[in-house]
Order: structure tokens, then C-alpha cells, then sequence
């Protein structure tokens, strides 16, 4: 098969774990690199087979040695593992636009004449919006756990919580609640 940057496809998505539609968004040789229509993670092309092992479960393989014997660890476990152990230790999760949302385009006017619009597809902005909250709460994590006086963690703190408040216009755009920006007040 052929492979063109745009084209859909149908693959098993890295963080839903279910096959989902994707765009090719890039193309290397043998190494397609595609976008999941739904949660908008990059990954590499799997050849759109589905995995018949369920997703990784909450328990611990710790956990499940101690209930069952020897873990069966393979390849695919072990990766899909340490892509779950990064993503929550650095507190990046997939995150869905809200359903209004996609297949939108975001449309810049300018407010004088004859001067020309600019659209992007929503899912790009959005993706964006997510990239600074992800680098947002490293950050808030990086302060926290930084060798330096208290005042100037708490002053700190307050930039970044500042930010958080600011962005909360963008709020509208997240399907989860849990996902949204909060200010210093908490609530949008």
C-alpha cells in the first residue's frame, strides 16, 4: 500500500487503545507516522491491528506476580507499559476536544477590508492549547520539587496558577471537565 501524508487509516491508537481513524501526517521510508482523529496523539503506524490482550490494568504487574505467578512480559506489554508510566509521571494524559468541536475550523478575521481570513482545523489549536497546559504542569512540577526557598516557590507558584487563569477562556474546548484550566479561583 501507498502512503500519502493526508490520507485516513484506520489504526489501533496508542492511548485509546482501540482501532481508531487517523491522518498520515508524515512519511519516511517504511516509518508512517500518523494522528489520531479522536484524541489527536501521535504515533507511529501499527499496520491497524488490533491487539487481542486487553489495555494495561490499573492493578500493578507487582500485583498480579503476587496473584497469579510469572507476568507474561513481552514487547508490546513492556512498551505499552513505560508509554503509561511516562505519560502519568509527567502528568501528560490524551485529551478530547468536545464533540461540537471537531471537524471545526478555528477563523481569524482581520478587521479592516480586502485583507484575507486564515482558518485551521480546531483539532490543531486545540492540540496547541493542550501542549501548553501539558508544559504548564511540568513546569508546576519542576517548581515544586526545585532546591530553592520557599517564597520564591509560592511566588513562583503564582505565575504559573496566573497562566492557568488566563487560559481558562479556552476552557469551552475540552470535553472533560477534569481536564480544563483552573485559576487561583478553581473554577472557570
Amino acid at each position: 500500500m501507498s502512503y500519502r501524508v493526508g490520507y485516513s487509516i484506520d489504526d489501533r491508537c496508542v492511548p485509546c487503545k482501540l482501532i481508531r481513524r487517523h491522518t498520515i501526517v508524515a512519511v519516511a521510508g517504511d516509518r508512517v507516522q500518523v494522528r489520531c482523529d479522536y484524541c489527536a496523539s501521535l504515533h507511529n503506524y501499527r499496520g491497524g491491528i488490533e491487539s487481542s490482550r486487553d489495555p494495561l490494568p490499573i492493578v500493578s504487574d507487582r500485583e498480579i506476580v503476587a496473584a497469579e505467578g510469572a507476568p507474561d512480559v513481552d514487547a508490546e506489554n513492556l512498551e505499552r507499559l513505560l508509554r503509561r508510566v511516562i505519560r502519568e509521571e509527567s502528568g501528560l494524559t490524551p485529551v478530547a476536544p468536545a464533540d461540537k468541536w471537531r471537524g471545526g475550523q478555528l477563523v481569524l478575521r482581520p478587521g479592516r477590508e480586502g485583507l484575507q481570513e486564515k482558518a485551521w482545523p480546531i483539532e490543531s489549536f486545540f492540540q496547541k492549547i493542550v501542549m501548553i497546559r501539558n508544559r504548564l504542569r511540568v513546569l508546576e512540577q519542576q517548581i515544586n520539587a526545585a532546591d530553592v526557598p520557599d517564597e520564591l516557590k509560592v511566588k513562583l507558584q503564582g505565575y504559573v496558577t496566573g497562566c492557568y487563569g488566563t487560559l481558562t477562556s479556552f476552557n469551552v474546548l475540552f470535553a472533560d471537565e477534569a481536564d480544563r484550566f483552573k485559576g487561583s479561583g478553581g473554577s472557570d
